[in-house]
């Protein structure tokens, strides 16, 4: 029977410190966009026709109405911004930290800056947690439930497995318009490559990989014998060689049209990220 263990708080920063600094990432990634003013309106104008009854008074087309003698609304096209998912891991492997921020304080505080990001470009926003809790919130506009599960997410178990695979799977046939699917993770999950691949044929898949300096080798160490963390395989270091293949994994996201960016603890990401996002226009895919 698996133990139960006692749950932990990923930082020290109380609640409104740590929405600060989420806020100010969200800012970074999107600076140079311009948030609309409108929701669902529409901001482009497409045409104007005769008015209606029930149709709204600040919709009336002045210019045609004088023009015509007869009252015409303008009609705009509403802003098409596909929705965001994001798939955070909640793993054990996340938590381990050789550093001050280990992968998983990282990935929820990239989560957050996201979530805003995307809610000041208006993009809904869902969340999948593909640890072993249960945790699915569908894409929303409400800055108060991204609030709720954030608060949710710094809180984590010693105790938890990889189900990056699996959950990628039960979200794959639920998707019923082109989303866009962003993977904060480690990818220590073997089978993960190929389920995302299957999504990516249809959606746009982001894998933000999550890394430790110390998975990068132990040097000098000889023969090190060890246990990844939560699924309990073992396996042999030897000098700076390190037990998951990157190479491999990267092949594979590349040849899955999958776009790929390591993360390192150790290092500063906000600036790294708002370039990586811009050069591809992830967040305007999808945009009409």
């Amino acid at each position: 029977m698996r133990q139960e263990h006692q749950l932990k708080q990923i930082d020290t920063l109380d609640s409104r410190q740590f929405f600060i600094a989420v806020r100010r990432l969200a800012d970074t990634l999107s600076y140079g966009s311009d948030s609309s003013r409108f929701l669902g309106s529409g901001i482009e104008y497409v045409q104007s026709r005769i008015y209606h009854y029930g149709d709204p008074i600040r919709t009336i087309d002045w210019r045609v109405t004088a023009r015509t003698a007869k009252v015409h609304v303008k009609e705009h096209e509403a802003p098409k911004r596909i929705p965001c998912y994001l798939l955070i891991d909640t793993s054990a492997s996340m938590t381990i930290s050789s550093t001050k921020r280990s992968k998983y304080a990282t990935a929820v505080h990239i989560a957050g800056g996201l979530a805003f990001a995307c809610l000041d470009r208006i993009s809904p926003v869902g969340i999948v947690a593909v640890g072993d809790r249960e945790l699915r919130v569908e894409p929303n506009l409400s800055k108060l439930m991204i609030m709720q599960w954030l608060l949710q997410l710094r809180r984590f178990r010693y105790d938890e497995g990889t189900n990056l695979a699996r959950r990628v799977a039960q979200l794959t046939p639920s998707l019923k318009s082109r989303c866009l699917v962003i993977v904060l993770s480690d990818m220590h999950d073997d089978t993960a490559v190929d389920a995302l691949k299957l999504l990516g044929q249809a959606h746009d898949i982001v894998a933000l990989q999550l890394m430790d300096p110390a998975e990068l080798g132990v040097r000098g160490a000889g023969f090190l014998r060890a246990t990844e963390a939560e699924t309990g395989k073992e396996f042999v270091s030897l000098g700076r060689q390190v037990w998951l293949d990157q190479d491999a994994l990267e092949t594979g996201l590349r040849r899955g049209g999958i776009d790929h960016l390591v993360i390192r603890t150790d290092e500063p990401f906000a600036h790294k990220l708002r370039h990586y996002f811009v050069s591809r226009n992830l967040f305007g895919r999808g945009a009409r």
